[in-house]
């Protein structure tokens, strides 16, 4: 379930600190990542809020029309036939500027959903990396730790060839027991 309230904000996503945790994310990386996506979360405000202008501006139009529409019925009721012919148009200009509208509106929504699919493909292509790498860390310590496993059961012999320590004494300088 998604929660209406919640907003992210850039300045959020700036200040966002990630915990710490032992061999865990680059933090270069996640602070990149962190400023990439405060600069996208700034762009598509500025992208909100332009549209919501322009919704304004149309609205403000619509409402302009309307409003001629009616002065124009109030000041021309004997001309019947002119009043029909400048609410037609003023209906006419009303829709298309809303066609306009929708047709802007959509397409900036489709602009938006495929920045998203190449925001999410992105990340599925640094997610396969970082499963990539893991693999391969794995296999690594595995190897290593195998060797060690083997290293621990293989016994430690004398580099030397003496069967006691009275042949070790002659070599060391000291005279033999005997």
């Amino acid at each position: 379930m998604i929660d209406e309230t919640f907003h992210l904000t850039p300045l959020d996503a700036r200040r966002y600190e990630f915990g710490k945790a032992l061999r865990g994310y680059d933090p270069e990386r996640v602070n990149q990542f962190r400023d990439q996506v405060a600069e996208e979360l700034e762009r598509l405000a500025r992208v909100n809020q332009d549209l919501e202008a322009k919704a304004k501006g149309f609205h403000e139009q619509l409402r302009a029309f309307r409003e001629r529409d009616k002065a124009i019925n109030e000041a021309l009721v004997s001309a019947q036939q002119l009043r029909n012919d400048i609410r037609e148009q003023a209906d006419k200009e009303g829709q298309l500027i809303i066609r306009e509208a929708r047709a802007e509106a959509d397409r900036l929504l489709e602009e938006a959903r495929s920045e998203v699919r190449r925001v999410e493909d992105q990340w599925k292509a640094l997610d396969r990396g970082r499963r990539a790498f893991l693999a391969q860390l794995r296999l690594m310590i595995e190897r290593q730790l195998s060797e060690v496993m083997v290293a621990e059961q293989t016994p430690v012999t004398s580099p030397l060839p003496v069967d006691g320590v009275d042949d070790v004494l002659p070599l060391l300088g000291a005279p033999a027991k005997g």
